[in-house]
């Protein structure tokens, strides 16, 4: 009886792990720990203290990206123009990835609108575009750390009365180490040289500071 115990027991361990159990479980990016030895350049977005709440309600901050290239863009759930055609741009530029690419670049959006966009309105936003929590994150954060963000990123945005944003068409790329390496500005754009970017990063070792 006992041995017939033990043999389910490994049975059932061996399904747990191949349907994605715990074993085997890939993170997604806002869910990975930050290492406490961890720092960055100066030209690092990922030397900010502010704290980011991702879709799924966890409290990360942005130096948790660390590691990949990460395409950025600045956005607010409810636009019905700009943003919808920005993630598509942003598709697009993950669709031109050789395949072997894919998985090792983030893409992430942050939003403006810290009243509205609550987790459960940006979850629905992932789910609304099919946004794979594998490589994408979606973010939202108080309005100061926003502003400061959208500073750094050198994106302009202004809210009207009708609560709507005005604001930069911009996609950012940053290296391994949160940098900016590359910017692809409008809507609509070719994504050739943005391709060409993640390729040269891709084949370029990261240089960790401590």
């Amino acid at each position: 009886m006992n041995m017939k115990i033990t043999l389910w027991a490994i049975l059932l361990g061996g399904i747990f792990a191949a349907f994605g159990g715990e074993t085997n479980e890939v993170k997604p990016p806002c869910c990975r720990e930050l290492p406490v030895d961890v720092t960055f350049s100066d030209k690092s977005i990922y030397q900010l203290e502010s704290l980011w709440t991702s879709d799924v309600g966890r409290k990360i901050k942005l130096g948790v990206l660390h590691g990949k290239p990460q395409v950025v863009a600045m956005f607010f759930a409810s636009c019905q123009f700009a943003c919808p055609l920005i993630v598509g741009d942003m598709k697009k530029i993950a669709a031109a990835l050789p395949e072997n690419m894919r998985t090792n670049v983030g893409f992430v959006l942050i939003s403006f609108d810290s009243e509205h966009d609550t987790v459960k309105a940006l979850h629905s936003y992932r789910q609304t575009h099919q946004l794979s929590a594998t490589n994408w994150t979606l973010l939202r954060g108080e309005p100061e750390d926003v502003r400061e963000l959208a500073a750094l990123l050198g994106v302009n945005y202004r809210q009207d009365a009708s609560g709507q944003f005005s604001h930069s068409n911009l996609i950012t790329l940053l290296n391994g180490e949160g940098e900016s390496a590359y910017q692809q500005a409008g809507l609509n754009k070719p994504v050739g040289e943005m391709v060409k970017k993640l390729d040269a990063l891709a084949k370029k070792p990261i240089v960790k500071t401590r």
